[in-house]
């Protein structure tokens, strides 16, 4: 004898199959990408309008192209008996986003274009960061060019780096845009004379 099944019983697990199913299909799914897999441009897509780590290569990229193309560097860099000390101060945040790591990508990519230049010196961060305790500098992501001069002349600098990112953000109706500029100096330790400046920019949008 066989025994009918009634719906209303087979109702609720099958709703519970059903809904596992789809968590399962809905579920987020990790991906790798970059350069050597499958997705080799999938950093390349906006997430945001913040900056991400291709914003932050491409203003850094722009910035020290121009240096190592400007008067400066083929005189008294590449001229030079023997290649100069630099030293970079951090740069200034003057958006009103918190983006220090951001920052922190941006300091690491021009110290190991400078470094990888093979035309400078470059004084290592923590270097730095140690002989600031010493004279009592309790701030160094405030420019004080005295306080450079000091630090840049106890690790033996003969110029050092300097600038801050800024950024100009505007909205209408459902878009919006940020538009990011990073400003840089180089400056002469002993004088406090500018050898070098110069601005990169990069535009984000967000449109709906």
């Amino acid at each position: 004898m066989s025994i009918a099944l009634c719906p209303k019983s087979i109702r609720p697990a099958a709703l519970s199959l059903a809904a596992v199913v789809c968590l399962m299909g809905c579920a987020p799914k990790a991906v790798r990408g970059g350069e050597g897999t499958s997705n080799p441009n999938l950093d390349n897509a906006a997430m945001s309008t913040g900056l991400d780590r291709v914003d932050v290569k491409d203003l850094v990229a722009k910035n020290l192209e121009a240096m190592m193309s400007s008067g400066w560097w083929s005189k008294d860099v590449q001229a030079a008996e023997s290649a100069p000390v630099v030293a970079i101060w951090p740069i200034k945040n003057s958006t009103s986003e918190h983006i220090e790591d951001q920052m922190l990508m941006l300091l690491s990519e021009m110290e190991t274009t400078l470094v990888n230049s093979g035309a400078v010196n470059v004084v290592s961060r923590e270097r730095q960061a140690q002989m600031a305790q010493e004279v009592g500098v309790q701030n160094m992501d405030v420019f004080d060019p005295a306080t450079a001069a000091a630090i840049g002349k106890q690790v033996g600098a003969k110029y050092y780096v300097t600038g801050k990112i800024t950024s100009t953000d505007e909205r209408m109706k459902k878009e919006r845009r940020v538009q990011y500029s990073l400003f840089l100096q180089v400056l002469e330790v002993e004088t406090s004379m500018i050898k070098f400046q110069f601005t990169s920019e990069r535009t984000k949008a967000l449109v709906r």
